[in-house]
């Protein structure tokens, strides 16, 4: 396929069609792009040869406008030393370095259209470069989106994920037992409830109430051995 055919193929192309039908999009945006930027490179490669090819044709219209001028005066010379066959002659080799700057300068145009048109398919080609890289930016971020869903998906319907809950359910009843146990060994070793301390103090007056009962039992015992 030759280096127009094959830009015009890539410039024309529809990307998202391209990327529907294929079984890899991945795949095939990186190839798309591989493949423009390898048709860039020869399209820059060729415009360069072209620019070359009009540089050494302008050198050569020069050399033959000038060869042109040393055949006028030559025939100019012969002619005035009455020598009409060489002035002739001069003449004749003049229109051949005509002929020739004037199919040289026809070739040059010709290069002008072939560069312009490598100008313009080089802009369209970058263009649609940036466009295909951009592309890929997108179908590598909504790949790497939709393959971690996946694994979210596979993830949350995992058994092994049911069992982790369960373990985790016995750890917080372990820990719940636990808890429970250190709150019953801590409980009457904290300060007392008002209601508690209320009792004491009226258990400590039953205590004096009976104390003054056994002095006053035994005052009387003391009173009477001594009658």
């Amino acid at each position: 396929m030759g280096i127009f055919s094959r830009t015009r193929d890539i410039i024309a192309a529809n990307f998202n069609e391209l990327l529907d039908q294929a079984d890899d999009p991945t795949k095939m945006i990186r190839m798309i792009i591989l493949e423009m930027e390898e048709t860039l490179v020869e399209v820059r490669a060729s415009a360069a040869r072209t620019i070359a090819d009009q540089k050494e044709m302008h050198r050569h219209t020069v050399r033959l406008e000038k060869l042109q001028a040393d055949w006028a005066e030559k025939a100019q010379l012969a002619l005035s030393k009455d020598r009409e066959d060489l002035a002739r002659a001069a003449l004749m080799e003049r229109k051949k370095a005509s002929d020739m700057a004037d199919q040289l300068k026809e070739e040059i145009t010709v290069l002008d259209d072939s560069l312009r048109a490598y100008e313009e398919d080089i802009a369209k080609l970058q263009t649609r470069l940036r466009e295909a890289r951009s592309r890929q930016t997108q179908i590598a971020a909504r790949l790497e989106s939709a393959e971690n869903r996946v694994k979210l998906r596979t993830l949350m319907t995992s058994e092994r994920v049911d069992d982790a809950l369960a373990r985790f359910d016995q750890l917080e009843r372990r820990v719940d037992y636990a808890e429970g146990r250190a709150d019953a060994l801590n409980t009457g070793q904290g300060r007392p409830s008002l209601s508690d301390q209320i009792a004491a103090l009226e258990g400590s007056d039953k205590i004096d109430a009976e104390l003054e009962e056994m002095k006053r039992a035994l005052g009387k015992g003391g009173e009477n051995k001594e009658g």
